[in-house]
């Protein structure tokens, strides 16, 4: 039987407070201008932000973000602003 490496217990707590930010389709948005809002707001890069859009639209929605509770009601809020339809998790 081989030993595995204890999993380091310092991320805990950090991963305790992670919540997800979800983008949801909503049909009136062009796929640029969801693509333009999560480079800007979110930091993607063009083919993150452009595979984010093409699974929400397939899918409904996408997590689109991984962060604490502040950092994701604030891209929340300024995605809100433009039009896009998120939720944290």
């Amino acid at each position: 039987m081989t030993k595995r490496a204890p999993k380091p217990q310092g991320n805990k707590r950090s991963e305790e407070n992670e919540r997800t930010l979800l983008l949801v389709n909503d049909n009136i948005n062009s796929f640029d201008h969801v693509i333009k809002s999560l480079v800007e707001v979110c930091g993607h890069d063009e083919i993150q932000a452009e595979q984010c859009a093409v699974l929400t639209h397939i899918k409904g929605g996408c997590v689109i973000k991984i962060a604490d509770m502040n950092t994701l009601e604030e891209m929340s809020l300024r995605l809100r602003e433009l039009s896009l339809d998120t939720v944290v998790v």
